[in-house]
């Protein structure tokens, strides 16, 4: 009989910093969980660890996919038990890569970016990350969004007085190298962001999606849903929550995307699945 995991590993996205997932720690510690939130090489937990980043940003310069991949790999492999593995943004794409590499006893990809072979790029993403992109000299820095834009990236369903606040408590520059390897992985020979669509042995992988998400829209995580049932047997899900936008840790009602990946997770179920009943649609 296989023991239920105990243990969630959480793991932010690009502009972020282990303190976005404040709330859904508490939401997992109260049902028992464990709860682990590590940062990329370079950044720190907490509120310190924010304001580090803004006065001084140069430990996590030249950061890139692997370093990070490396970093968490490291961590899990300590655990005594596979954990459920949940990423937001590109943290959901580490997430999907440490399940492919055999870690893990669920993955969850939130609002996750790509991997390699998924190749949609609304222009919506394309104008969120248009202000690193643009200067291939950014490669090896640390980039900061405006508060416009991460208005537009990240909480466009907010008023601009909250968007604000959640600039204000949780936005910090990040590693520009993640976001040129992960936009060039489809011409770039043995891409860190390389995954094998067929691999059958997997640990069961959901892909949720925030139905007005601006910097990663449903299309990307729904083309990488569709590749993975079409190669693998391995349990597979996807759902939309509409209406909702990229700030998925903290946008109002994110109670009800922590539940759904939690009992996903717990009891996973494949196909295309209704976000309010987990029921297939």
């Amino acid at each position: 009989m296989t023991t239920a995991p105990d243990t969630i590993v959480l793991i932010h996205g690009l502009w972020m910093t282990p303190l976005a997932w404040e709330h859904w720690v508490t939401r997992y510690e109260e049902r028992g969980f464990t709860v682990l939130t590590p940062g990329y090489p370079g950044i720190e937990p907490g509120e310190a660890g924010v304001e580090a980043l803004r006065k001084d940003a140069s430990a996590i310069a030249g950061v890139g996919v692997r370093e990070v991949l490396d970093h968490l790999t490291g961590l899990i492999e300590e655990l005594e038990s596979p954990p459920i593995i949940m990423g937001h943004s590109f943290g959901g794409t580490f997430a999907q890569l440490l399940v492919g590499a055999g870690l893990g006893a669920a993955g969850v990809s939130l609002d996750g970016a790509a991997v390699k072979g998924v190749n949609a790029m609304p222009l919506s993403e394309l104008r969120s990350v248009l202000p690193v992109l643009k200067d291939p000299a950014n490669v090896r820095r640390a980039v900061p969004l405006t508060a416009e834009q991460f208005h537009y990236a990240f909480t466009n369903t907010l008023d601009e007085d909250a968007s604000r606040r959640a600039y204000d408590r949780y936005a910090v520059p990040t590693p520009a190298r993640i976001l040129f390897q992960g936009g060039l992985a489809a011409v770039t020979r043995h891409a860190a962001t390389t995954f094998d669509f067929a691999d059958d042995d997997r640990a069961p992988l959901l892909f949720v999606s925030g139905g007005s998400d601006h910097i990663l829209p449903p299309v990307v995580q729904r083309q990488n849903y569709e590749k993975n049932v079409k190669h693998s047997t391995a349990v597979t899900a996807h759902t939309v929550f509409e209406g909702r936008d990229h700030f998925t840790c903290g946008e109002p009602g994110w109670e009800a995307v922590a539940d759904f990946a939690l009992d996903w997770a717990l009891d996973p179920r494949p196909g295309v699945l209704d976000s309010a009943t987990g029921d297939p649609v």
